[in-house]
């Protein structure tokens, strides 16, 4: 009877590290191990393409809507994985919104989403703010495929990050 209820145990627990594991979406050290459908798992955290042309306001009240912000970029590895990300939905690495600006304080750049910029991919003399107009983060700029300064009010499409 003993050994019953120790297997008995033994199986009960199992069970349930397994729905928490691989049934239910869940979070290990704070990395997500699964995103809503439609979302990507890049590096613990989960993005969507949106192809829809938006100013960069437009593509973050967006993201807003979806329980998210325009994606943050912390390292290289998050840069190229977004990159293949808007790669396989495209075909090509088009110019698209992110989530820095420095329409706060001009020449201080941080991300929608609130976490620290320590990560930066800035194309050779960007930012420039030219035409004093220039307060939005573009990533995929010109044949480098870096980060851009541009005019908030430009319609492209986005990249989003999830909050949940």
């Amino acid at each position: 009877m003993f050994l019953f209820k120790v297997l008995h145990d033994l199986l009960t627990i199992s069970l349930f590290i397994y729905n928490v594991c691989y049934i239910f979406p869940t979070e290990i050290s704070g990395l997500k191990t699964a995103c809503r459908n439609g979302w990507n798992l890049i590096n613990g955290r989960c993005f969507k393409y949106v192809p829809s042309r938006m100013t960069w306001a437009k593509a973050e009240r967006n993201c807003i809507s979806m329980g998210g912000n325009l994606a943050s970029v912390h390292s290289s590895e998050d840069y190229y994985d977004i990159q293949s990300l808007i790669r396989r939905v495209t075909h090509e690495l088009k110019e698209t919104w992110i989530g820095g600006s420095d329409a706060a304080e001009e020449g201080n750049w941080s991300w929608s989403d609130g976490t620290l910029m320590t990560f930066t991919n800035w194309c050779p003399g960007e930012p420039n703010n030219a035409g004093r107009g220039q307060h939005c983060m573009q990533m995929n700029h010109s044949g480098e495929k870096c980060w851009d300064d541009y005019g908030c009010t430009v319609k492209q499409p986005s990249v989003c990050v999830s909050k949940n």
